[in-house]
């Protein structure tokens, strides 16, 4: 596999015999999020590779977001994707954004999301078996990596957000072979429904289902939130040279 980086100048990239051009584009995905507080300490022991520190939300505390996604209608294809990543500072110079978001684990279903993901950006994508269904008034997914149960999570409905909420830009961070780079990220929601709590979380054996456990969970979430109609556009990566 190409190491990411080695494009990161161009605007365009081949991924498995297609041509993909930046921005990359999303027109059309829905999004499940639980964000939790976890002890900064060990969180800051999972993001050390990447060289990047964690954002406090409390003393001792920084924010963990777990989450589901269902992408309709994209430049990547459809597939689905869950995510675990935490707050952390901004970094890369100017242009940064005060705090961002470091992708910690970004498991998806399809090969061509994948190629192009580390490819492109060094996410940290890897196969797996995501299946998302919507069952008493609540949106569910559940991740499962070579057979063994990861995580199970629920999100009950929310109320409505007027105006389906805020459009976002934040920089998305992801630490790849050695190497830690900037993703400039826009998300514009449809309808969104927020609440505070209204996660139910169960973790399997797999290993990352211990991983997260040693930040806590299960625990109550501080807040959940459902958009769909979601638009999102992502940039060139920068190499932010922070890696230990």
């Amino acid at each position: 596999m190409t190491d990411p980086g080695a494009e990161t100048a161009a605007q365009s990239f081949d991924i498995l015999g297609e041509t993909v051009t930046l921005p990359v584009r999303v027109r059309d995905a829905t999004i499940h999020t639980a964000m939790f507080a976890v002890p900064a300490r060990k969180a800051q022991q999972l993001a050390d590779p990447s060289g990047l520190t964690v954002a406090p939300i409390a003393p001792g505390r920084t924010l963990c977001a777990l989450m589901f996604i269902d992408y309709l209608d994209g430049d990547l294809k459809t597939y689905r994707e869950y995510g675990v990543g935490f707050a952390v500072r901004g970094a890369g110079g100017p242009g940064a954004s005060r705090v961002g978001a470091l992708v910690h684990r970004l498991p998806v279903t399809e090969e061509f999301t994948l190629e192009a993901g580390r490819k492109i950006w060094g996410f940290p994508k890897v196969m797996s078996d995501i299946a998302l269904s919507k069952e008493s008034g609540a949106a569910r997914g559940v991740l499962r990596i070579g057979g063994d149960l990861v995580a199970d999570l629920r999100i009950a409905r929310g109320l409505p957000v007027p105006g389906g909420g805020p459009t976002a830009a934040v920089d998305v961070y992801t630490h790849f072979k050695g190497t830690t780079r900037r993703i400039p990220w826009s998300l514009r929601p449809g309808a969104t429904r927020s609440r505070p709590g209204g996660a139910h979380l169960l973790l399997g054996p797999h290993p990352w289902g211990e991983e997260l456990r040693g930040l806590g969970l299960p625990r109550p979430a501080l807040v959940s939130t459902s958009m769909t109609g979601v638009r999102m556009e992502f940039g060139a990566a920068i190499e932010v040279g922070l890696a230990r």
